[in-house]
């Protein structure tokens, strides 16, 4: 990092600099013949296979925050009494209508 750049960071916040700034090495575990079938992709569709597996990630980590559950939406409800007033019929619009009168 440049020494004009690095005056401009806060001292406690340039331990992390790898995590925003910098790409890491690492090392994965891989099933050989997963490896292969990427590499061949990768080959096929002129890209890396550090980008291939890039946008795998990218992809998987989008559908997981896309389908998180978002909790339970809680309606309020009125706890008055009384429902609708006698004679008037529930199943008909222009009962229910004539029952609003000018309100509606």
């Amino acid at each position: 990092m440049a020494p004009a750049l690095r005056a401009l960071i806060p001292p406690d916040s340039l331990q992390y600099r790898n995590l925003y700034h910098e790409r890491m090495k690492t090392t994965l575990d891989i099933n050989d013949q997963l490896i292969a079938d990427a590499k061949a992709l990768a080959a096929q569709q002129r890209t890396s296979l550090t980008r291939l597996i890039e946008e795998g990630l990218q992809l998987r980590l989008r559908a997981q925050a896309a389908s998180a559950p978002r909790g339970t939406l809680r309606l309020p409800v009125h706890p008055g009494r009384g429902g609708l007033v006698a004679g008037v019929d529930p199943l008909s619009n222009k009962a229910l209508l004539d029952a609003l009168g000018d309100d509606a």
